[in-house]
């Protein structure tokens, strides 16, 4: 166990698990066992022992480690064997397919905004004007096309969102649940390790640990074209697909909004 342990957590660095560049030179290759508790949320003592082989760790803490070594199939499975624990049954790989329902309620509604997003907010699909108020979709290629990093990766987003810090750090706290029910999904892992290397404000609200469930609210907007609008959004899960869920924005009638949607819905 000891041997594996330090093999796995020699082949990684700092930065790809995301953690802060150090400017003096490292004693040890690859991650400190402070590093590997702080990440899987355990004492350093704690990781010690079972490192050490003076005592077992429990089947959470095992999936853990394996999720911050960033273990692969065969890795996870080499590493509950070790451990004498039943692995579980590897979970099944979350749906991206519409359901032609879901897709033509998207079509029908020709004034609101609307697209599914997966686990990890992955963008699914998208009607029409979801496309002309945010972005074209279509033009991301389908394995970069997550909500997370469209915010933090496309400069349009800081401008199209005038409260982009409130919006960016709201991305951050849902991907923090969906990455709590998933920890051993390697593209939730490679998604945070990616974003923590390219943006410091991801790294650090991130590192902070809020967290905050998909509800509603009120979004705000600067359209090129359209100008101003403030737009109410709602989550709409689906009981078929439980990985996935709608978002939906509307104005209220009568309003600048309502009538700039109209507007952008024409055009």
């Amino acid at each position: 166990m000891g041997e594996f342990l330090r093999a796995r957590r020699a082949e990684l660095t700092p930065q790809v698990v995301g953690l802060p560049t150090e400017t003096t030179a490292r004693r040890v290759p690859g991650l400190r066992r402070e590093e590997v508790a702080r990440l899987a949320a355990i004492s350093t003592d704690y990781y010690r022992r079972v490192e050490q082989g003076r005592m077992t760790a429990s089947g959470p803490v095992l999936a853990e480690l394996a999720r911050v070594l960033r273990l692969d199939v065969d890795q996870r499975s080499y590493l509950f064997e070790l451990a004498g624990k039943p692995a579980g049954a590897p979970r099944a790989t979350p749906s991206r397919t519409i359901s032609p329902q879901l897709r033509r309620l998207l079509d029908q509604l020709p004034e609101a905004p609307a697209l599914v997003l997966g686990e990890g907010m992955d963008i699914l699909a998208w009607n029409s004007l979801a496309a002309a108020l945010i972005t074209d979709f279509a033009r991301i290629p389908e394995p970069e096309r997550n909500y997370v990093r469209l915010i933090f990766t496309d400069p349009a987003m800081r401008t199209l969102y005038p409260d982009w810090t409130d919006v960016a750090r709201k991305a951050v706290t849902n991907l923090h649940m969906d990455v709590a029910r998933h920890p051993d999904d390697p593209r939730l892992t490679e998604l945070v390790a990616e974003l923590s290397q390219l943006d410091t404000d991801f790294r650090h609200w991130w590192h902070g640990q809020h967290v905050e469930s998909k509800g509603q609210g009120t979004k705000r907007f600067h359209h090129p074209l359209v100008g101003d609008l403030t737009l109410d959004w709602d989550t709409l899960i689906c009981d078929t697909a439980p990985d996935q869920y709608v978002i939906v924005l509307t104005a209220q009638p009568g309003t600048p909004s309502h009538d700039a949607l109209r507007a952008l819905a024409c055009l």
